[in-house]
């Protein structure tokens, strides 16, 4: 019988590539995870790990071990949350991811509603973007995941998350106030290809989607001069002349003075917004209770 604590472990190490990355997030020793793997190996009779290097890396037989790690992890997750129905309350503490935007227009009021409906129910928020988020997601670093996809960018489907639509937010092109189409309703994205531009980071799908969306779209290829993942630092660069930008519905919260917010003539751009979750704890009613709340704010605001 192979040890829980052990297989965890060897699911850490596939995910996060080495001994020392693995025993810095467990708050081990690097020495202590290395006895524990070699004990595993011990147990299964066969290699696990082979040198790499300086490191190690999975063997055929270590990679199919911890594969099963995941279904063992995902089941032991599905029997505590099956358990923790029993009583009907939601309670227990939830980390939660969100990007900026859905933390603040979404996430931070869905509390409120969920500290008056289930006050045993704690959460602890993380702003941080869904590509760091959503491997933390899948090795336990949070409970639910607030992300979003595009239609010229979408995510791909991990079949150990739960995805649950929260609504669809529209894009916008930000305009300096005295730019020479900041009286305008609305814009095609083609009559701004002469524009610089702001935009988040190259690690981000929003970046993806911004250059797909440019090149299909408006027919050319954009010329950018500022990347931020800050929404607020995005609009002081537009507000200050040094480019165009195309933002989220939702990020009107962060407009500061000197900035113009235009619709896209058709067709639109869009982003889903989505919440995951992984498979085993979906019906764990504190998740349950926290996804209704999420829910509820979305039909509140518009997006849903």
């Amino acid at each position: 019988m192979y040890d829980v604590r052990r297989l965890r472990l060897l699911r850490e190490l596939a995910a996060r590539g080495t001994v020392t990355a693995v025993a810095q997030s467990l708050a081990y020793t690097p020495s202590a995870v290395s006895q524990q793997l070699a004990a595993l190996e011990r147990d299964a009779g066969v290699p696990l790990l082979e040198r790499a290097g300086r490191g190690v890396r999975l063997t055929e037989a270590g990679r199919r071990l911890a594969a099963h790690a995941d279904a063992i992890m995902a089941r032991m997750e599905a029997a505590e949350a099956d358990l923790a129905g029993l009583s009907g309350e939601a309670t227990g503490r939830l980390r939660v991811a969100a990007f900026q935007t859905a933390a603040g227009a979404l996430v931070l009021p869905a509390l409120d509603t969920l500290e008056a409906l289930h006050p045993r129910v704690q959460v602890e928020l993380v702003d941080i973007e869904a590509e760091a988020a959503l491997p933390g997601l899948r090795l336990g670093e949070f409970d639910l995941v607030v992300t979003e996809e595009y239609d010229h960018a979408p995510r791909r489907r991990d079949p150990a998350f739960e995805r649950t639509e929260l609504g669809e937010d529209r894009m916008l092109i930000a305009l300096p106030a005295a730019h020479a189409l900041a009286a305008e309703r609305a814009v095609e994205l083609r009559a701004l290809a002469d524009e610089s531009w702001v935009t988040s980071r190259e690690d981000t799908l929003f970046a993806a989607m911004f250059a797909r969306a440019c090149r299909a779209v408006g027919g050319f290829e954009p010329t950018v001069r500022h990347r931020t993942n800050d929404l607020r630092l995005l609009f002081e660069l537009v507000a200050a002349g040094r480019g165009v930008a195309l933002v989220p519905g939702l990020g009107g919260d962060w407009l500061v003075p000197g900035v113009t917010l235009l619709g896209l003539e058709a067709p639109p751009l869009e982003r889903r917004i989505f919440t995951a979750v992984r498979s085993g704890t979906s019906t764990h009613p504190a998740v349950r209770a926290l996804q209704g709340a999420l829910a509820a704010r979305a039909r509140e605001i518009g997006v849903a």
